[in-house]
């Protein structure tokens, strides 16, 4: 097999475990509240990133560390909103509001002055409809967990902007595990002053950490890392847009979510959106035709 096959597959298995995040948050909140899961879920996976690539982690520099904090802050924000959010929307609609961070990417390149190509605009008109059907009551209100999904899209928006600008200048792998350091003490210091910590109380509730810490977050961010050695960025936006399909997927096998027939036309616009923005149709039927040319 070949290492890019092997690459996709890994980072479909990534995407999997993302897409069951959603759920499994849901799951944690009966036990815990907001910031003491993010504290528990982020402190269990860098231990484990941090074990795994402990001589990675020797000579870090205090840039590095600043950046880290930074990158901590901003993916604290982040799971802030989003776990916020799903306690008042479904896990499918969360996972499907969130995917919109493809749409925001490009869109916050605006402000370092890189115009997006045209199709990330038509993207982005074809998601604002896709969310108003998605989302909106027939009083033409949107819920709050809906309005923080989206906050965390834009949240995690910036995060990958801001890690694009700096990951030339830092040790990725440094880099990823202190963010997660410090996105671990952020939600435990919140936690202490607005929340009660404590641990699960419950089989389900250490379930749905554990899913989060191990699967979601320390083998998510190994394997992200290395498979992106070995894949294309078109590749990897190809598949990570199936996340928010493997969430509604999760939704409806544990938890019998159904979405009306208007949300699922909505999260149909919103899933075509991401692929619009990230995939560039014209140059991909080019190069298809230029490789049968050649042959």
């Amino acid at each position: 097999m070949k290492p890019q096959v092997k690459a996709d597959l890994a980072m479909l298995l990534v995407t999997l475990f993302w897409g069951s995040s959603y759920l499994f948050m849901q799951m944690g909140l009966k036990d815990l509240e907001t910031f003491n899961l993010i504290a528990i879920r982020f402190g269990i996976a860098f231990v484990l990133a941090a074990a795994i690539f402990h001589r990675r982690l020797r000579g870090t520099s205090r840039k590095t560390l600043g950046h880290a904090f930074i990158l901590g802050t901003i993916l604290f924000g982040v799971f802030a909103t989003v776990t916020n959010g799903v306690k008042s929307t479904t896990a499918s609609q969360a996972g499907f509001l969130v995917s919109l961070t493809v749409i925001f990417v490009p869109l916050l390149s605006i402000l370092l002055r890189n115009r997006p190509e045209k199709r990330v605009f038509v993207g982005a008109g074809l998601a604002m409809v896709g969310i108003g059907l998605l989302t909106l009551s027939s009083e033409l209100h949107i819920s709050q967990g809906d309005l923080l999904c989206i906050a965390g899209a834009l949240c995690y928006a910036t995060h990958i902007t801001v890690t694009g600008r700096w990951a030339s200048f830092s040790d990725t792998i440094q880099l990823g595990i202190y963010q997660l350091g410090f996105t671990a003490l952020l939600g435990l210091l919140f936690s202490c002053l607005f929340e009660s910590p404590a641990l699960p109380h419950s089989a389900e509730g250490w379930v749905a950490v554990l899913a989060l810490s191990v699967l979601c977050s320390a083998i998510g961010f190994v394997v992200q890392t290395v498979a992106q050695k070995y894949t294309t960025p078109t590749h990897t936006g190809l598949i990570f847009s199936l996340e928010p399909v493997f969430a509604a997927l999760f939704a409806f096998l544990f938890a019998g979510e159904i979405l009306t027939v208007r949300g699922y036309i909505g999260a149909a616009l919103v899933l075509v959106s991401v692929l619009i923005a990230e995939i560039d149709v014209v140059k991909w039927l080019r190069s298809k035709r230029q490789t049968r040319l050649s042959a």
